[in-house]
């Protein structure tokens, strides 16, 4: 497989990556109060009153892309181009990547269990969601 010839669609990875952020960007907001008291930033705190800094956010929009266009290139790579091999791949990778290391920092960094699977959550439905919207749009 030559670099040069695999082709990615870049509006399915920008609007991909968009979706991805705002998915996380729901999820965590569901899992708030609960992320505050199992890894509190201020003790006292309300979630709704914790906002991440504006660079972080674009940090995350950047990791967001990277996330994209290296799953676009997977995906065009392998020939995936159905949703229920997205999927298949989206859960391949979640188990061997996000998933082993979420479980290494709860056994070797003492991380709750509770934590690690919020985190884990995120990334199985932004691989799931990213991996299908490369994988399916044509140009």
């Amino acid at each position: 497989m030559k670099a040069a010839s695999i082709r990615v669609n870049y509006w399915a990875i920008l609007v991909s990556a968009v979706a991805a952020f705002l998915l996380s960007y729901v999820w965590y907001s569901a899992f708030a109060e609960e992320m505050l008291r199992l890894h509190p930033l201020n003790p006292g705190t309300p979630a709704g009153m914790v906002r991440p800094p504006l660079w972080k956010m674009g940090a995350e929009v950047a990791r967001d892309l990277i996330l994209a266009f290296a799953l676009a290139r997977l995906v065009r790579g392998l020939g995936i181009s159905t949703w229920e091999a997205a999927v298949g791949l989206a859960v391949l990778l979640w188990a061997g990547f996000p998933l082993v290391l979420w479980a290494g920092t709860v056994i070797w960094q003492d991380s709750p269990v509770k934590l690690a699977a919020i985190h884990a959550g995120d990334w199985l439905l932004k691989l799931g969601l990213v991996t299908v919207i490369v994988a399916v749009w044509r140009r």
